[in-house]
């Protein structure tokens, strides 16, 4: 199956039959056929031993593929050792030599390129432009803030040009806020100098924010590869429903199809409808509506329009700008609601959630 967005004319970096194992029974990564597009930001997003790290590090060289091939310019290049594939790498860690000053941290992959001092000056005094870091060329990294160290690391796997940039969860090491600057820092950066990112994580928010386009990774393998709107709004199964952004996922029963939707049967509840996804007639299902497409009232009178349950509210959660509610239903499942932070602060006892089909989707379970 191709999961590329054009076609492979158009692409820079080509995954073609990938297979990788390590003990020669189990394989961390699968089948991979994936097409990275010129200049585009795509992020590789799973949980945990998923195979995004194992894909990305195949890619950097620093991994060989069991079976398959992996194509630069529609070159194979899987042979290639790390050093001549001309790729930028920046790692969690930011693995920056503490010994060394900031110039020197970034001079030294144009060293190893045996560049002209004079062009050495130039581009490393370039890099830290880019990087919002001026006249910081002498200090340790010791003496940096997190948030600058990254920086630093981000401006060595850019001062030699390469055309692709590789990022292995750079941001997984600093607190909130610097986390969700330096995101902005990094896609404005991207789009300022249009060099191919690729970039693995397994935060979700993350990914909306800043990717062009997310491959989701379960197993082995692509669930999805998508826009971030297209991921969030029509996930392609019950895993990404469930691993993207918040979801509820009610346990039932598709009992009859209508066009594009679906009459599902929730036992011990009722019946709903909801938009068709990978469900079929008959078989179990699950279906999934985003809190903030849910409407609440207090009491048992009707909400809104489509589909109407009665349940306890037996959590709040106050999270700031909104609040979070957990509805118990008749079956012992929960829904969760997210409303203004304002809104229901004093609500207990029996309510009603009520969405319209379109916002919920029925997949197999």
């Amino acid at each position: 199956m191709s999961l590329s967005k054009g076609s492979d004319v158009d692409s820079i970096v080509r995954f073609q039959n990938i297979c990788k194992t390590y003990d020669g029974r189990s394989q961390v990564v699968r089948d991979l056929n994936l097409s990275v597009e010129r200049g585009e930001f795509l992020t590789l997003l799973g949980p945990s031993g998923s195979g995004k790290t194992t894909s990305l590090m195949m890619l950097a060289g620093f991994e060989m593929p069991t079976s398959g091939e992996i194509y630069l310019e529609n070159n194979p290049f899987s042979s290639l050792p790390p050093h001549r594939r001309e790729i930028g790498m920046v790692f969690q860690n930011y693995a920056l030599f503490p010994h060394m000053s900031v110039g020197e941290n970034i001079a030294f992959p144009l060293q190893v390129r045996r560049l002209g001092k004079q062009e050495i000056t130039t581009r490393v005094r370039r890099a830290l432009d880019m990087v919002q870091l001026p006249g910081v060329t002498d200090r340790k990294p010791a003496e940096l803030s997190g948030g600058q160290q990254q920086r630093v690391a981000l401006a060595r796997a850019l001062v030699y040009e390469p055309a692709i940039v590789l990022m292995d969860e750079p941001l997984g090491a600093l607190d909130r806020q610097l986390r969700e600057g330096m995101q902005m820092e990094i896609k404005n950066l991207h789009q300022r100098i249009g060099v191919t990112m690729i970039y693995v994580t397994h935060d979700q928010q993350e990914a909306l924010t800043m990717s062009d386009r997310i491959a989701v990774f379960n197993g082995g393998m692509i669930e999805q590869l998508a826009v971030p709107k297209t991921l969030y709004d029509t996930p392609a199964n019950a895993f990404v429903a469930g691993f993207v952004g918040d979801n509820n996922l009610l346990r039932g029963r598709v009992t009859k199809r209508m066009g594009d939707q679906a009459e599902v049967e929730l036992p011990g509840i009722g019946m709903v409808r909801a938009r068709l996804g990978d469900a079929r007639e008959g078989q179990p299902a699950v279906l999934a509506i985003r809190p903030e497409k849910i409407a609440l009232a207090v009491g048992s009178f009707p909400v809104g329009d489509g589909n109407r349950l009665t349940g306890t509210l037996i959590e709040r959660i106050y999270l700031g700008d909104q609040t979070k509610l957990a509805i118990q239903l008749p079956d012992k499942q929960t829904v969760t609601v997210k409303t203004g932070a304002s809104q229901f602060h004093d609500a207990e006892g029996l309510v009603s959630v009520g969405w319209a089909a379109e916002d919920g989707i029925v997949f197999a379970a």
